[in-house]
Formats: structure tokens, sequence, C-alpha cells
């Protein structure tokens, strides 16, 4: 057991002292999800007062778009006795209980829903049960001990959390990064053999010297475990995140602290840690599974297309002294030089189904 006393930067620097430096993958799941000092395992991060804000935080009209886009699958899945739907990492409720306002207003819905939550953070899951109490959630640490129906999982901000591997590029060959020790401070360094290139992908075949690959293993591996569990009982995953398009050469691991960049080394477990996502590695898995990968669009197309200027519209009419902070709102969702290019969604679905906001 570790000693009271101890934080987590302590039994990383204790780790790397008996063991030698660890690869950034391994130091960025012991900030994040440690078990006692784990970043995602206190305190609630969201909000003004925390460090980071999230769509369904800015405006209940997020959360309704995902509503209407639920009621609509479950439609087309035609109306099933029973479905599961899950939410990876659901924050303070806030989304489901935006999106279930809507959704539930689809017959059937409401009687057939089970409802799942996918959550580390015992301080959130507090929030999650008061704000989602009338719905009856269960809680779930394996998503393998999900049933047999039909399922729909929502992953609003929750790939773009989990570890990364970084290879840099040096004469010709692959070396992994780590993270070690120098004069008692935590330093990136390389490993000292090269990584077999075969490996790495062909995406980074023509990378430069000096060039990094980031390769979202931990994420790529769980939406492969996720849409294989998706697959034979029906539904689909929805995806929404900060990331590329197409699998590319270049490093993104950033910390935040308050709403504002600090050193991901410097503090362990007391900022948020995140990457941006590789959609395609997240497609591809998808489509392993045999799925159908629609494709990804940004997140100001997907919600747009779903409503949400009519939306905005209709409740700056209902509601005139909250035009401006609506106004607001949309544009932070939408806006190109917001959150509207920069986010991505993508949809792995049944074949056949046609879920609502991707084209055709």
């Amino acid at each position: 057991m570790p000693k009271p006393g101890l934080s987590l930067g302590d039994l990383i620097d204790m780790q790397i002292r008996q063991q030698g430096p660890m690869s950034l993958a391994t130091y960025m799941g012991l900030c994040l999800t440690h078990p006692t000092r784990g970043y995602y395992r206190k305190a609630d991060p969201l909000g003004a007062g925390g460090d980071f804000i999230t769509a369904p935080e800015i405006s209940q009209t997020f959360g309704e778009m995902i509503g209407a886009w639920i009621a609509d699958l479950f439609l087309q899945m035609g109306l099933p006795d029973k479905f599961t739907l899950l939410e990876l990492g659901p924050g303070r409720g806030t989304l489901l209980s935006d999106a279930l306002r809507v959704a539930t207003r689809a017959t059937g819905l409401a009687r057939a829903l089970d409802l799942k939550l996918y959550e580390t953070n015992p301080v959130l899951a507090a929030m999650q049960r008061e704000k989602l109490a009338a719905y009856s959630p269960d809680w779930i640490e394996d998503v393998e001990a999900l049933g047999s129906s039909p399922l729909v999982i929502i992953a609003n901000e929750f790939f773009d959390a989990l570890p990364v591997r970084q290879f840099v590029r040096r004469e010709g060959k692959w070396y992994e990064r780590s993270v070690g020790l120098a004069d008692g401070q935590r330093v990136l360094g390389l490993s000292p053999t090269p990584y077999e290139e075969a490996l790495i992908g062909e995406a980074f075949a023509s990378a430069r010297d000096g060039e990094v690959a980031e390769i979202g293993l931990a994420a790529q591996q769980f939406m492969g475990q996720l849409c294989r569990l998706l697959a034979p009982r029906g539904g689909a995953l929805l995806a929404i995140d900060y990331g590329y398009e197409h699998t590319q050469p270049g490093e993104t691991l950033q910390a935040l602290s308050r709403h504002a960049p600090v050193d991901p080394l410097a503090q362990p477990g007391a900022a948020d840690l995140t990457t941006h996502v590789d959609f395609e590695a997240l497609g591809r898995a998808g489509r392993m599974a045999g799925l159908t990968v629609h494709p990804i669009v940004t997140q100001g197309r997907f919600l747009t297309s779903l409503g949400l200027a009519e939306r905005h519209s209709a409740l700056a009419a209902a509601n005139p002294e909250k035009a401006a902070s609506l106004a607001s709102a949309f544009d932070r969702l939408t806006g190109a030089d917001q959150m509207g290019e920069l986010f991505k969604v993508l949809c792995a679905a049944s074949p056949g189904l046609r879920p609502a906001g991707f084209p055709a």
C-alpha cells in the first residue's frame, strides 16, 4: 500500500528509480487512473471551477440533439422491447439528462431503456446518480458484463483521455518515448533499442527523422472490444472528440489545469492529460468488427444537420433575454474557430441502419 503522505509524483519517481524509465503510455495511465491518486479518481474536473468544459455543459441543446439521434436510431431498430444505452465517461450526467428528456418522447423508448454508465470517478458518479435517478441507471466496470439486447453507445470526449504511445524517428529507426529522471526531475527520453518498424504501421512509413508517431493503442483496442460486443446485438456507437480524420505523424499530448496548459510532467494526477483522437484508427477497428463506419463529419455539421440552429432560434424566440447567450453557445459548438471543426463525429453501426447526421 502507498504511504499516505506520498504524492503520485513520488510514487512514479520511486517506480522509475526501481525499474527504469516507463513508457509514456504507462505514465499517462498512472496519472489518469491510479486507484487512489489518479486524476479521474477524484474531484469534479468539469466546469468553470474545474479544468475544462465539455459541450454538454455549454448548452442543453447539445444533449438534446444526441437525444433526437438516439430516438431516431431506436425507431430504425424496430422499437425493441429492450435496448441498452451505454455512455462512456458520463461526466456530471448532463448529456444524458438532456438527451433522455428528448429521447423518451419516442413511443416505447422509456419502457425499453436499460441505462448503463461506465465511470471511474466516485464524485462524478454521485452527481450522475442524482441527475439520472429517474432512469434507474446501473454503473459498470466491465463492458463484457452487458446483456444481449441491442446496444447504443455514446462516447463524448472519452477516447482522448486514453493513454497513447509515442515513437520518434531517429536515423531511419523508431524509438519509443519514455519518462525518466535526470537530476531528480522527470524528463522525456527514448528507449535504448529501436522498435520493430513493421509494428508502427504503414501510415508512418514516409515519416522523416525527428517526426513522431503517436499511436492510441488503448483507444483502438477498446473500440475494437466495444464494436465486437455491439455487432451481434445490433445498434451503433457514436464517438465525438477532438482529433484528426486521417492517421498522420505528430504529437498532440497536452495537460490542462484550471483551463490553462501546464507541463504534463510537472504534477502527475493534478492535471488532465489528453491527446487528439485518430479517427481513422477507430474506424478501422469498427470495420474489422463487421460494422458499417459512416463517413466522419465535423461536430458543427453533425449538430446543424440534426436541427441545432432551429432549436436555438426557437429557444431565443421564447426567451429573448437569453438570445445573446444562446448565440454564443451555438458559435462555441459549431464555429470553425471553436469546437465546430476541431471536433469530429464518428458512427459505427449495424449494416442497414442509417444514423442521422451522416451522409447517406
